[in-house]
């Protein structure tokens, strides 16, 4: 099983190569760290130089155990190769789970690693996590007797109680 990520590769900021800025040719590869052989790249930027710019969607399917994704900015060089930037490991954990609804937008950024493990540069992305047409609410299949929280006396059914009173705390003590 796996969930549907929607990325997009937005900018980086301050890449270098051997402590210099770099010129051009840059691109970004994605993949998750339960599949090596699938990836996913961008188009190559070759105007941005130090500062390139993709803004390019990348649309992958992750494992239900997946822990990282790999964001890896290339350039091309001249031996019709490339060679790696700068790496960034995000957490799956920073965009699913926790209070956030999972098809919220999220607009993060990354510190980029070299292969000595120095910084170079900032990958900056957006991801979004798609919801299946089947676990999407729908207004018909809503049960409105499910009732949350605590009704709070005298505020009618829609008041809620949230945290401990500080004030029964206190009286606790006077006793």
């Amino acid at each position: 099983m796996s969930r549907t990520v929607e990325m997009t590769i937005l900018s980086a900021e301050n890449l270098q190569m051997n402590r210099k800025s770099i010129r051009g040719s840059t691109f970004v590869t994605v993949q998750s760290d339960t599949s090596s052989d699938t990836s996913a790249a961008t188009k190559v930027d070759s105007e941005g130089g130090s500062y390139p710019s993709w803004n390019e969607k990348v649309v992958m399917d992750v494992p239900l155990h997946a822990r990282f994704i790999t964001v890896e900015v290339k350039c091309k060089t001249s031996s019709s190769g490339s060679s790696s930037v700068g790496v960034a490991q995000i957490p799956v954990s920073d965009f699913i789970g926790g209070y956030m609804p999972e098809n919220q937008l999220h607009f993060l950024s990354y510190r980029l690693w070299d292969g000595k493990v120095r910084r170079n540069g900032v990958i900056n992305i957006s991801v979004r996590v798609k919801v299946a047409e089947h676990s999407s609410c729908n207004l018909n299949s809503m049960s409105l007797s499910a009732v949350t929280g605590v009704p709070v006396a005298g505020n009618g059914p829609t008041g809620v109680v949230t945290g401990i009173p500080a004030v029964w705390l206190n009286y606790q003590r006077n006793l």
